[in-house]
């Protein structure tokens, strides 16, 4: 009989302490879900603000190459004007060049007005500046405009460049002015 006491006393007592311990099971258990749902929160959080700073660093890239394409831009447009301006000087020493070979006069202008016209073309061929050959070549719109039509001397001449009125020039490879040409039909 005591040991059937004893054995309830131990029954009623490890039902409390289990009882005890359910709740205090469930009390955790509690706490690891609140745990879990900060945890997933932070994690939705984190990768968030790791998209919003991916998104503004592709931005931010996107921004800086517009940027340095528009100084490029800007730098070969003020390129182009500057030699585009310089142009009319390079015809006018070439004018004077076949003035001055055609004349008797002197032979120090002769020399002179071709060192100038060296120098100035061999800067603006520094810059990116060619000239466009056209004389005998095929009549192309890409480069050249035609200013007249002349009956071509002979058959083979047709479609091609007889005479070059204005010479032509790319900066770049991109047109600066056409060669402006009489063509033959």
């Amino acid at each position: 009989m005591a040991d059937k006491k004893k054995k309830n006393i131990e029954e009623k007592e490890g039902g409390k302490g289990m009882a005890a311990l359910e709740a205090r099971i469930e009390g955790l258990n509690e706490q690891l879900d609140q745990a879990q749902q900060k945890t997933e929160e932070a994690e939705k959080k984190a990768s968030d603000a790791k998209a919003d700073y991916l998104r503004l660093m592709a931005e931010f890239d996107t921004f800086r190459r517009r940027t340095a394409e528009e100084k490029l831009a800007l730098v070969s447009s003020a390129s182009a004007d500057t030699i585009k301006g310089l142009l009319p000087i390079l015809d006018d020493c070439e004018i004077a060049l076949a003035t001055l070979q055609d004349s008797t006069d002197s032979q120090a202008a002769k020399e002179g007005t071709q060192m100038i016209f060296d120098k100035l073309t061999s800067y603006l061929k520094g810059k990116g500046l060619e000239r466009i050959e056209a004389k005998g070549l095929d009549f192309d719109t890409e480069l050249h405009e035609a200013v007249t039509t002349f009956p071509a001397p002979s058959e083979e001449l047709k479609g091609k460049v007889i005479d070059v009125v204005q010479t032509g020039y790319t900066l770049g490879g991109k047109v600066l002015r056409y060669a402006k040409v009489v063509v033959g039909a």
